[in-house]
């Protein structure tokens, strides 16, 4: 195959075929074959010139060479990022993960230091309740015994008339509390 681009010596083509025809035509039907043969070669030899001579020509089909050489490394290009953009997603995903995963174990942590502060202050007030009911207790008996009768037995209705009617009893009872105080520091002595 003949490339374009190598020089073409004129005539080059024409010297084989006159040689050709100088060196060994027999007969008439020979030199006309021969003289068609150099007839085509040089017709050849005419293309390739012109070829060469049609810098027009040459510069699109260069210029079509390199636009497909360029659009190639634009796709290859392309390709290599959109490769790292996926890398990158994935790693973001990776990395949110991750940090999700230490959200979750800290609220977990968080939560469960939250439960056992709960605890603790729950079993503080069980406790407080404790003691003060059985302050409370003592405080009652203290007073049950130290109240005389008609006391104790009003103290009882009014218990028992505060289970049906309640706010009435309450302010009630804050008086009687308030009498029963003053009944046991008399019966105590202090004036």
């Amino acid at each position: 195959m003949k490339d374009n681009n190598d020089p073409v010596e004129p005539g080059k083509a024409a010297g084989k075929a006159a040689d050709k025809a100088v060196g060994g035509a027999k007969g008439p039907d020979e030199l006309r074959r021969q003289i068609q043969e150099t007839r085509g070669q040089l017709g050849d030899t005419v293309e390739e010139l012109a070829a060469k001579a049609d810098v027009k020509a040459r510069a699109r089909a260069r210029g079509a060479e390199l636009k497909d050489k360029a659009s190639e490394a634009g796709h290859v290009v392309q390709d290599k990022a959109a490769q790292a953009g996926h890398v990158v997603q994935d790693k973001a995903t990776e990395a949110g993960h991750v940090v999700q995963g230490k959200a979750v174990e800290a609220g977990h942590v968080v939560k469960g230091k939250a439960s056992e502060a709960g605890h603790v202050v729950q079993d503080k007030a069980v406790q407080a309740g404790h003691v003060v009911q059985s302050k409370a207790t003592r405080a009652g008996h203290a007073v049950q015994d130290n109240v005389p009768r008609p006391v104790r037995t009003a103290v009882t209705n009014a218990v028992q008339a505060g289970k049906r009617h309640p706010r009435p009893v309450l302010i009630a009872g804050a008086g009687v509390v308030v009498a029963a105080g003053l009944l046991r520091r008399r019966h105590n002595g202090h004036h």
